[in-house]
Parts: C-alpha cells; sequence; structure tokens
C-alpha cells in the first residue's frame, strides 16, 4: 500500500491510498482519501478520490519527535569521504523535524555555506513505540518505506565537530512522494537508490551495500532513544556526493518506492 499526504487547492492535508497505472486496478494514478493519520489509527476511507494530478504531495510524513540519520553507512561513501576504512562504532546524528519538506518543494540554500549537497537514501518510518528493538523483530516496528534526500552544508560539516548544523537547516530533509507500507525487510533490503541531477546520474547504488542492513539499524538507533510512531530514521547514502547550485533538481528514486523530486532555490536575504 502507497500512503500520501497531500491538499487540495484550498484544503488542509489529509492522507490517501495512491493506485498507480502500473497496479493495473480500477483507478490507475489516483489518491482515495482516508479518514486520519495511518500512524495513529486504522485506514478507512472517505469515499472521496482524487487524480494526482490534480493534488499537491506533501511529505508523506513529519516525525513527532525526530529525525535519526545513519552516517557513512555505505562503504564507497565512507572512502569518498573518509580516505580510510569504515568506522567500527556507528556515526549517527539527528535533523530536526523542521528540515522536513515534501515533493517539489524547493531545497533552500543558506547564506552560511557556499557547498551544498544531496545525499540520496532510504527511510525508515517507525509505526509503534519501541526501544532496545532485537534485530529479529526489527519488522515489528516499521510502519513503511519512503525516498529521502539528506542534504548537507558540506563545509560547515568539515568545519565543525558535529554536523547538527550541516545537516540541519530548514528544508534539509525531503522525503517522499509516499510512503510504502507493504514492503519485507527481505525487499527493502536489496533496493536501488539511483540520485540524478538535472538529469545526470550521480548517484547509483543498492541497500544491499549498506554496511548495517535495515535491522541492524533499527535495533542500534532504538538502543539509545525510544522511538515514536512517525520517528524517522535515515539508513545512509551510496558514493557519488556531489554539489547542488540554485537553478538544479535533484531527484531520489528507489526502486518500488518512487521518485522525490526537489529543485533548488537561494535563499532570500533580505
Amino acid at each position: 500500500m502507497r500512503i500520501a499526504r497531500f491538499t487540495l487547492p484550498g484544503g488542509d492535508p489529509t492522507f490517501g491510498v495512491v493506485e498507480l497505472e502500473a497496479d493495473q486496478g480500477q483507478f490507475p494514478n489516483t489518491v482515495a482519501a482516508i479518514t486520519t493519520d495511518p500512524l495513529t489509527g486504522p485506514v478507512k476511507y472517505t469515499g472521496a478520490r482524487h487524480d494526482l494530478d490534480a493534488v499537491r504531495l506533501l511529505a508523506p510524513v513529519i516525525p513527532r519527535s525526530k529525525i535519526v540519520a545513519m552516517g557513512l553507512n555505505w562503504a564507497d561513501h565512507v572512502a569518498e569521504m573518509e580516505n580510510g576504512p569504515a568506522p567500527t562504532s556507528p556515526t549517527m546524528f539527528i535533523k530536526p523535524n523542521t528540515s522536513v519538506i515534501g515533493p517539489e518543494q524547493p531545497i533552500v540554500k543558506p547564506v552560511e555555506t557556499s557547498y551544498l549537497s544531496y545525499e540520496g537514501e532510504l527511510a525508515i518510518v517507525i509505526g509503534r513505540i519501541c526501544r532496545r528493538v532485537p534485530v529479529e523483530r526489527a519488522a515489528e516496528v516499521i510502519f513503511g518505506y519512503t525516498c529521502a534526500n539528506d542534504v548537507t552544508a558540506r563545509d560547515l560539516q568539515h568545519q565543525e565537530d558535529q554536523w547538527t548544523r550541516a545537516k540541519g537547516f530548514d528544508t534539509f530533509c525531503p522525503l517522499g512522494p509516499w510512503m510504502v507500507t507493504d514492503m519485507t525487510l527481505e525487499q527493502a533490503g536489496s533496493l536501488s537508490i539511483v540520485t540524478t541531477v538535472d538529469g545526470e546520474v550521480k548517484q547509483n547504488g543498492t541497500t544491499a551495500d549498506m554496511l548495517r542492513s535495515i535491522p541492524e539499524i533499527v535495533a542500534l538507533v532504538s538502543g539509545f532513544a525510544t522511538l515514536l510512531p512517525g520517528d524517522v530514521i535515515l539508513s545512509g547514502t551510496p558514493s557519488g556526493v556531489g554539489p547542488i547550485e540554485p537553478g538544479q533538481v535533484v531527484s531520489v528514486e528507489i526502486g518500488g518506492l518512487g521518485t522525490l523530486t526537489n529543485p533548488v532555490v537561494a535563499e532570500d536575504s533580505k
């Protein structure tokens, strides 16, 4: 099931179930509205259905408390960033929920940075309150998956001892286009991730190459922090990270999930 968060012109955000043409169903490329946030209650249809091109897709989830991100979780990315072996202990950081934007919303390049960078990633959406989740029970706490872009002020990241500012500016966590809730751990563990800038492929990897698997990531993160429904875990990025500039368009496509696309704009310094 694909669950989107969307608005109609002049309307309030709502949730819906997306049906695509590829599903060969009765209502291709539509979204059927549901009564409430599926993270807080069962999916119940309202009876309203809209064409996808008539709605504005929003970030499919706004984390209630936190976004926890895994750094240096791909060997090839470690090599391009650190010029050395992968760290033996996990590298994790938190992004504020104010950094979240949805599909087609602009990534804003702040005046504080001269080197803005993309990082295409698989995002894990948590579906229940949990703490110290064993690896073998990770599937029980995952609500679904979506595409993410861990936007980074790369120069600030290199200048500062920790990454909060470099990773935490407003608009630095695009999510979307929707959440996929019926994917198994095995499926999610072998997804292609392709990031493009203005249509040119910059990253091309697979989640099978992550140093820590999805169950291991959930176990690690829940080992230090209680996770709440709607919390998001970013699982790390493959090699190929690079700069993006105002006027460019960056897309993160993950097999089975969809494509998240965002333009880049300069911050209005007035």
